[in-house]
């Protein structure tokens, strides 16, 4: 199998985790469109320097948060107040109107945090360990767990103001 074959198989079989991080990043369709290919593009040119040092989805997860944290500094954006949809992230079909503004006052929330709190948020919510987290993301695994408590804190008492 030829690099460019290998490297496309990757990127289908992960493509979920580059949208979801294009989508926690951007807050348009066309800001996640060039934001996701520009993900794809760094996976591409840094493809032949993964040293398996580490789990595929952990290299492309680190790559895809750096470039993403990149492309907003270059913009230099400010996060909106637009809320995450329905189509961004899949919420339970429960047809519960508290539980429903619950959870879209909660992705509100998370979509108002700094960009390396969210990253770890979306870490966080796809199940991934502190030791993951850590790996990702360059802090120390005891950083993360600080991190992590520090941002249920400020997520709990922003819910509780709005």
């Amino acid at each position: 199998m030829s690099n460019k074959e290998e490297f496309a198989d990757i990127i289908r079989e992960h493509q979920g985790l580059l949208y979801k991080v294009s989508a926690i990043y951007t807050n348009n369709e066309p800001d996640r469109e060039d934001l996701f290919q520009d993900i794809v593009y760094q996976l591409w040119k840094y493809f032949d320097s993964f040293r398996n040092e580490s789990k595929i989805s952990t290299w492309m997860y680190r790559v895809a948060m750096n470039t993403a944290i990149i492309h907003l500094k270059k913009v230099k954006r400010t996060p909106t107040s637009e809320s995450i949809t329905d189509s961004q992230i899949q919420i339970s079909d429960v047809k519960d109107e508290v539980f429903e503004e619950r959870m879209r006052l909660l992705h509100q929330q998370i979509y108002d945090l700094n960009t390396l709190e969210r990253g770890i948020m979306l870490l966080l919510l796809e199940g991934k360990s502190y030791q993951e987290i850590s790996e990702i993301t360059g802090l120390k695994p005891s950083n993360v767990g600080t991190r992590i408590s520090r941002i249920k804190q400020k997520l709990r008492e922003n819910m509780t103001k709005a």
